[in-house]
C-alpha cells in the first residue's frame, strides 16, 4: 500500500492586505497611542503567529483586541512550485493537532508537506508497523507555514491587529497586578494594554521582552552551526523515511521532501562549516556521503546508549523489529540552497511574571535535532491559550498570575526542563564541553 500520497504544489501568494494591517508610515500608528489593548504579542515569526491565530480563533478569547508585532515588513509569501526552501520542520501529530484546531491545517495540505512514517539512525530502534496508527512527522517548509499561518490570521475577526515593519525599544512592565504594561515603539509612540492586559514575549533568542524581565537566563553557545540544503537523491524512491545519524561532529539529518529531494540539516564546528560551505558542490556531495556512509564516524557513545535501549526494549516486548536500512545516497545539490545558522541552547528560569508570558525561543532554545525544535514553542500556544481561556471562563483578568503560572509548571517541570537538563548533560558527556553556568539575562556563557 502506497501510504504517501504525492501532493500536487502551485504558487500561493497570500492575500493579507487588509485594513487590519497597520500601515507604520501612516497615520494609524500614532493612534495606536490611543488604543488600550487585551494582549500584545511580540514577534510575528512562526510561534507569534500560531498563537494570535489560537488566540482569535477561540470561541472564549476572540472578543479581546490583539496587537501583533512583527519587525519584518514582509506582508507576502510566495511559494515557487518548483523550487523547495532550504529551511523546514518536522511537524508532530500535536503540532498538526493545535493547527487543525485553529483551521490553518488545510492550507499547509493544499500547498505542500511530506508525511513521514519512520524515523532511523545507524543504531535503529523500530516498532512494528501495525502498532503505528499515525504518521512519526510532517515535514514543511516554513515558509509554507508562515504562509498558512498569514492566511489564517487574514481571516479573522476585526480584534485581531498586525502591525509591521515596526520595532519595539522598550517594555515597561508592572511589578504588581494593577499596573499597566507599556509597550515603545522605535519613534517613541507608547503602547499600552489595559488594566486586565498582558505582553507576550514571542520575539526569538535575543528576547527585549525576556530581557525586561530581569530573570536568570541559562544559555550555551555550541560553538557549532546548522548546515541546511536542498538535496537531489541519486535514486527516486517511496521516501517516507527521515534519516538522522550521529556523528562525533554533531548529527546530520535527511527530511524527505518528495520522492527525489530531500532537506539537509548538518551540525559541524564553526571551522568544519566555513569549509563546507566554500567547497564546489560535487566536493560538497562527496563529504555529505561520506558522513553518511563511513562506518568511522559514527559516534560510538550514541552508539553504545541506543544498543542498551533496544536489549532493555526487547525485554519489554516484542513488538519491535531491528532490521538495519542504508541511506539514501546524494546525487546533488540544489544551487544556492546551501546556508547555515548558529546553534545553541537557553532556558529561562521563570517563563511567565505579572501580565508577561513568554513562548518558543525567548522561552527555551534548543538543538533542532532534524528540525522537531518548533514544536515545543507550538506547543506553548496550545498551553498559553488554554490558561487564558480558563482565566476568562472563570471571570479573572487574562493577565491573572495564578493562570499564568500554569504554563510556567506545566513546560518547566514536565516538559522543557528536565529536556533541557537532558540535553546539557549529554551535550557535556559526548563533547567534553566546559561546564554550564546560570548568568544574568545580559550575560551568555
Amino acid at each position: 500500500m502506497n501510504v504517501f500520497r504525492t501532493l500536487k504544489s502551485f504558487p500561493i501568494k497570500s492575500n493579507i492586505h487588509s485594513r487590519r494591517y497597520l500601515n507604520v508610515r501612516s497615520e494609524n500608528v500614532e493612534k495606536l497611542s490611543k488604543t488600550t489593548w487585551d494582549i500584545v504579542i511580540s514577534g510575528g515569526g512562526m510561534v507569534g503567529c500560531a498563537l494570535a491565530a489560537s488566540i482569535g480563533s477561540s470561541p472564549i478569547l476572540s472578543k479581546k483586541k490583539v496587537l501583533l508585532l512583527e519587525t519584518s515588513p514582509k506582508t507576502e509569501y510566495q511559494i515557487d512550485a518548483n523550487k523547495y526552501s532550504n529551511r523546514v520542520c518536522a511537524l508532530n501529530n500535536s503540532t498538526k493537532q493545535l493547527f487543525e484546531g485553529f483551521q490553518a491545517w488545510d492550507k499547509i495540505y493544499s500547498i505542500r508537506m511530506k508525511e513521514i512514517w519512520e524515523s532511523c539512525s545507524d543504531a535503529r530502534i523500530s516498532f512494528q508497523h501495525d502498532s503505528m496508527q499515525d504518521e512519526v512527522a510532517y515535514i514543511v517548509e516554513n515558509d509554507v507555514i508562515l504562509n498558512s499561518l498569514w492566511n489564517r490570521i487574514n481571516g479573522l475577526s476585526d480584534n485581531i491587529h498586525v502591525l509591521k515593519g515596526m520595532k519595539a525599544t522598550d517594555y515597561i512592565l508592572p511589578s504588581n497586578q494593577m499596573d499597566l504594561v507599556t509597550v515603545k515603539l522605535h519613534n517613541d509612540i507608547p503602547l499600552k494594554t489595559k488594566i486586565i492586559g498582558k505582553i507576550i514575549g514571542a520575539d526569538g533568542v535575543n528576547s527585549l521582552v525576556r530581557n525586561k524581565m530581569n530573570i536568570k537566563y541559562i544559555a550555551w553557545n555550541y560553538d557549532q552551526k546548522g548546515i541546511v540544503a536542498t538535496l537531489k537523491l541519486s535514486e527516486p524512491t517511496e521516501n517516507i523515511v527521515a534519516w538522522q545519524r550521529f556523528l562525533p561532529t554533531g548529527p546530520v539529518a535527511l527530511l524527505p521532501l518528495t520522492d527525489d529531494l530531500c532537506s539537509l540539516v548538518w551540525t559541524v564546528s564553526l571551522p568544519m562549516c566555513e569549509k563546507l560551505l566554500q567547497m564546489q558542490e560535487d566536493q560538497f556531495v562527496d563529504s555529505l556521503n561520506s558522513a553518511l556512509w563511513d562506518e568511522e564516524k559514527k559516534n560510538s557513545s550514541v552508539e553504545s546508549a541506543i544498543k542498551s535501549l533496544k536489549n532493555a526494549i526487547s525485554n519489554l516486548t516484542s513488538d519491535y523489529e531491528s532490521v538495519r536500512q542504508i541511506p539514501p545516497s546524494v546525487l546533488s545539490i540544489e544551487p544556492k540552497s546551501r546556508a547555515s545558522f548558529p546553534l545553541g541552547l537557553g532556558h529561562a528560569t521563570e517563563y511567565v511574571a505579572p501580565r508577561v508570558a513568554l513562548i518558543g525561543d525567548s522561552a527555551h532554545r534548543v538543538h533542532p535535532l532534524a528540525g522537531q525544535g518548533v514544536n515545543l514553542g507550538f506547543g506553548d500556544v496550545k498551553c498559553l491559550t488554554e490558561c487564558l481561556e480558563k482565566a476568562v471562563y472563570d471571570g479573572e483578568c487574562i493577565g491573572n498570575l495564578q493562570y499564568l503560572l500554569e504554563i510556567h509548571t506545566f513546560c518547566i517541570n514536565e516538559e522543557l526542563g528536565s529536556h533541557c537538563i537532558r540535553c546539557l548533560q549529554a551535550y557535556k558527556k559526548y563533547n567534553d564541553r566546559p561546564s554550564i553556568s546560570v548568568s544574568p539575562e545580559s550575560t551568555k556563557v
